[in-house]
This record gives structure tokens, C-alpha cells and sequence, in this order.
């Protein structure tokens, strides 16, 4: 009986644990991916800007790789966790945007900081 009943405060208590701590994961997990997205999204709209002043072939083709990452940047599916292939159009994502760097002579080290800043508002 008290084998029973420990089993089963544990299963409940276990539970209610997992429940929360898969929360916590599934908060920071999807900040992250869109503090990510976000800042491609903010490089890919600026430098489209800078480009389109300067009309000629070399730019026409950064352009257009940038209308790509922007197009698909804006069909990612933001609000379905459950897209099964989320991580899949993640990685296409990153590859664009690695190719754009390129054309545009630009490290593509995106880093999420790890620690908090030491600025407070």
C-alpha cells in the first residue's frame, strides 16, 4: 500500500515538474530561434536598402539573394510549433544568410550572448 501510494506522489509530482521545466526549456528555445530570425531579418532589410541606391549588375544579384532570405524569413512559421519542418527551413534560413554574407564580404558569426548584459533599464 505505502509502495503504491509513494508511486503514485511521485508520478504526480514528477509530472507537474516535467510540465514546468519543458516550459522553461520551450520559452528560451523559442527566444532564442527568434532573436536569431530577428536579427537576420533586421541585416537583410537594412543592406537591401543600402543596395537599392546603387543600381548596377553586382548588386542587382546581392538584391536578389537578399529578396530570398527576406521571402523566406516571412514565410517561417513563427506561431506553429508544431511545423514538422521547423528545424529544416531553420538550417535553410542560416545557409542564406551565410551566402549573402559572402556576397557581401561579412563575417557570418551570429552569437546569441550566453550570459546576461550588464546593462539594467
Amino acid at each position: 500500500r505505502f509502495h503504491g501510494e509513494g508511486y503514485q506522489e511521485g508520478l504526480a509530482e514528477g509530472s507537474h515538474a516535467g510540465m514546468a521545466e519543458g516550459r522553461r526549456y520551450g520559452a528560451l528555445h523559442g527566444a532564442r530561434i527568434g532573436l536569431e530570425i530577428g536579427c537576420y531579418l533586421g541585416f537583410a532589410l537594412m543592406w537591401h536598402r543600402l543596395l537599392q541606391k546603387c543600381t548596377d549588375d553586382k548588386n542587382s544579384k546581392k538584391i536578389r539573394a537578399l529578396d530570398s532570405l527576406i521571402g523566406m524569413i516571412q514565410k517561417f512559421p513563427y506561431e506553429d510549433p508544431t511545423y514538422d519542418k521547423l528545424q529544416e527551413d531553420l538550417e535553410k534560413i542560416r545557409g542564406k544568410f551565410k551566402q549573402v554574407c559572402s556576397m557581401l564580404n561579412i563575417q557570418s558569426d551570429f552569437r546569441i550572448p550566453t550570459e546576461r548584459s550588464s546593462l539594467t533599464f
